[in-house]
């Protein structure tokens, strides 16, 4: 379900309520200067509340935007809703996404089977319960740092070369293409969404704020994203009708076109040349 067809029923005074409630609460990183920055990822899952027990468990923080349940952590909200998929993000071209933790032992003192990936200090997979991997990193893992290419020099990219200052926040995407392909990818979000191109470890990669995408081609399927378990990815953007119209003269073909509710709340969708589902938004930042 798109996010305008979670808020539409809901004025703005209720949505302050639920998103004002606490103290220190975790936010999405500020825009660039093209006025993006991470927003969301949507899972169709088998049973709501246990994948929310495991999200908590993680780390994330339960909410409900609309009525929808939602998992928020630094730099991301993580929507579930209750549905048949596909498949998962094995054999779809975005592969998996990451989390960075200070130290893996605490995510297995909150009750998470956590297995170290071989040949990769730190790095380790917890499982969803419905058997999404999620990847995790600890500071002491070596294949952390992002080197900016030459004639970059972002300072909110250099976050991944530092530790990490939460005790969970998102950390990357990672998309798989085919080898001759890679360059494009990594050209096309630097174009589109005013990315920092450079490396992550091996991996050609481009960071936005709250969110590093990393790119490369094992030999594993590229399935589109639409009707996975990872439905789609979101992203938060400043100036989203304008920012539309930038990406249709840019030759982007949405599925969902802009739209705004009574509440403020906007939002637009389309698919990328490889097969990920996109979702803009504005209005999350709120939460």
């Amino acid at each position: 379900m798109r996010f305008m067809r979670l808020l539409n029923r809901f004025t703005l005074i209720l949505v302050i309520a639920i998103s004002c409630s606490a103290t220190a609460r975790a936010q999405l990183a500020a825009a660039n200067k093209a006025g993006v920055s991470m927003g969301h990822l949507h899972y169709h899952v088998r049973d709501v509340e246990v994948n929310k027990r495991f999200w908590s468990a993680l780390g994330g923080q339960a909410i409900k935007i609309g009525d929808t349940d939602v998992m928020r952590f630094p730099g991301v909200l993580v929507f579930l809703s209750s549905g048949a998929s596909s498949g998962g993000t094995e054999g779809s071209v975005l592969n998996h996404v990451a989390f960075r933790v200070p130290s893996l032992s605490k995510v297995e003192e909150a009750g998470l089977t956590v297995v170290p990936v071989a040949g990769f200090p730190g790095v380790a997979s917890v499982m969803t319960p419905d058997g999404e991997r999620v990847e995790l990193f600890e500071d002491a893992a070596r294949n952390l740092t992002f080197t900016q290419d030459p004639g970059y020099n972002d300072p909110v990219a250099e976050r991944h070369n530092k530790a990490v200052p939460t005790a969970i926040a998102f950390h990357h995407i990672h998309v798989y293409v085919t080898e001759e392909t890679v360059a494009e990818v990594k050209a096309w979000y630097v174009r589109m969404f005013g990315g920092t191109p450079g490396k992550r470890s091996q991996y050609d990669a481009v960071d936005l704020p709250g969110m590093n995408l990393n790119i490369s081609s094992p030999p594993r399927g590229t399935a589109p994203t639409r009707g996975r378990m990872l439905d789609h990815i979101g992203l938060e953007v400043t100036g989203l009708e304008q920012f539309c119209t930038k990406l249709a003269s840019m030759g982007v073909k949405f599925t969902v076109p802009y739209a705004r509710d009574a509440a403020g709340f906007a939002s637009a969708a389309f698919t990328d040349p490889w097969g990920v589902s996109i979702e803009l938004t504005e209005g999350l930042r709120r939460f």
